[in-house]
């Protein structure tokens, strides 16, 4: 998960940990457009079982990230771990 911020074509994951987090950016940025072909990547590689239960672990991530922001409480969270570029 080191790798989510960099830029999709810069990333090294496996197949399903790729789709994860493209799953996740849309849910986030663009849920209410998510083409057929993307969907159909994800049942590729995910059972229906497994799309439900990374949808509803997304869901709660972003309503608890969106919960913390609204309350205030977002600058005491813990921050997102990113790399040293000398590293």
């Amino acid at each position: 998960m080191a790798q989510i911020h960099l830029p999709e074509a810069e990333r090294s994951l496996a197949p399903r940990e790729d789709l994860a987090v493209r799953y996740a950016e849309r849910m986030a940025t663009d849920f209410k457009t998510v083409p057929g072909a993307f969907l159909a990547e994800l049942r590729a590689h995910f059972s229906d079982a497994e799309i439900a239960e990374l949808g509803l672990m997304i869901g709660q991530y972003l309503a608890l990230g969106r919960m913390l922001v609204v309350t205030g409480t977002h600058k005491g969270a813990c921050e997102i771990y990113v790399p040293d570029a000398d590293a």
